[in-house]
């Protein structure tokens, strides 16, 4: 490679970022997109659904495999 600078989709807010050591916020193409990402891992904005739960349903309760005794 010869001086190509890889772009990647930002994934904030899908703007092209500069994937380099250059880019101290990569992937990101800055530290607000960094940030608002930070703070929705804090949140517990990404979460994964419990496999089977229906809509709605947290997960919580008895984990899979349990039975009432």
């Amino acid at each position: 490679m010869t001086g190509a600078v890889r772009k990647v989709a930002c994934p904030g807010c899908g703007e092209p970022a500069e994937y380099s050591p250059a880019n101290p916020h990569r992937p990101f193409c800055g530290e607000r997109c960094r940030l608002n990402d930070l703070g929705a891992w804090a949140s517990e904005s990404y979460r994964i659904p419990a496999r089977g739960a229906a809509p709605g349903e947290d997960g919580a309760g008895a984990a899979e495999g349990d039975e009432p005794r």
